[in-house]
């Protein structure tokens, strides 16, 4: 999985510098990189207090939640990174997330729900895994596709503007391979971010399992999270449902719910059932 999101990541980063140099040459390149860097710069280093803040997520102590905490802390020291702080989400529908720009850095988010819907094997499953995410340091990587994307469309859009006001002077560019470019480019630059998400989520399994030892643990959690993903919705930013372990249903109706950034969650047991058999 490492080396498909390699291949992903370099496909996407191709795929900037040809439409980069066809729609906007060089300065129109540099501008469209500047712009994204810097808008996912302040992504990756407050992407946790914004994630944290919309869905009003509340640290717990170990006093508070002393079992949460045990087993976070026991799977963080098996995983051999810092132990992140801890949060609970005050929402029915069962899920988590991890977030935060290094493992130093880091937070792991249960809702409500999850706390009730899952036994105490299956939740230590979920966290081996959220746990993963931050091991593998899949924000960093995330940030990175996500630059590369809103690259693309920031050219695109650039170019779109600069030929509806007569700008460019490039008349070597067909109307419809233009009309193409700006059509597709976002479009494909969107398919491969989801893509790595959906790596990353393949590797956040296999890498967890490894961390619990106890991959059928993770299955079991996975049914029953899909099993109420689809009947309790959540309130929240379609945007950020590449974060949560299963894709969750967002009460707001939004073009996001449409597009896939998990793997399907039959393939994810398929692969984690067959993981128990090589973990001893």
């Amino acid at each position: 999985m490492k080396f498909r999101t390699l291949i992903l990541l370099t496909v996407l980063t191709v795929l900037f510098l040809w439409i980069g140099e066809a729609l906007g040459g060089r300065s129109g390149l540099v501008i469209a990189i500047i712009f994204a860097g810097a808008f996912n710069f302040f992504s990756y280093w407050f992407s946790d207090r914004i994630v944290l803040s919309i869905y009003r997520a509340k640290e717990v102590s170990p006093e508070e939640a002393p079992e949460l905490h045990q087993i976070v802390e026991e799977l963080a020291a098996s995983a051999g990174i810092p132990k992140p702080r801890i949060y609970i989400v005050p929402q029915q529908a069962p899920n988590a997330f991890a977030t935060g720009r290094s493992p130093s850095h880091a937070a792991v988010a249960v809702t409500r729900g999850i706390l009730q819907a899952l036994d105490i094997r299956e939740l230590r499953g979920v966290l081996s895994h959220e746990l993963s995410h931050i091991k593998n340091r899949d924000t960093l990587i995330q940030v990175i596709a996500a630059t590369l994307a809103a690259a693309i469309t920031f050219l695109a859009r650039m170019a779109y503007f600069a030929s509806l006001f007569g700008f460019g002077g490039d008349d070597d560019h067909n109307p419809l391979e233009l009309l193409l470019l700006l059509i597709l480019a976002p479009i494909a630059a969107i398919i491969i971010q989801l893509a790595i998400s959906r790596s990353r989520e393949y590797l956040a399994d296999e890498t967890g399992a490894k961390i619990s030892r106890d991959p059928l643990a993770l299955a079991s959690a996975l049914e029953k999270l899909e099993y109420y993903s689809r009947r309790v919705p959540m309130a929240g930013e379609p945007a950020t449902a590449h974060l949560f372990i299963v894709a969750p249903k967002f009460r707001t109706s939004s073009l996001m719910n449409l597009f896939s950034t998990h793997p399907p969650t039959e393939k994810r047991i398929e692969r984690l059932k067959k993981l128990a058999g090589e973990i001893i």
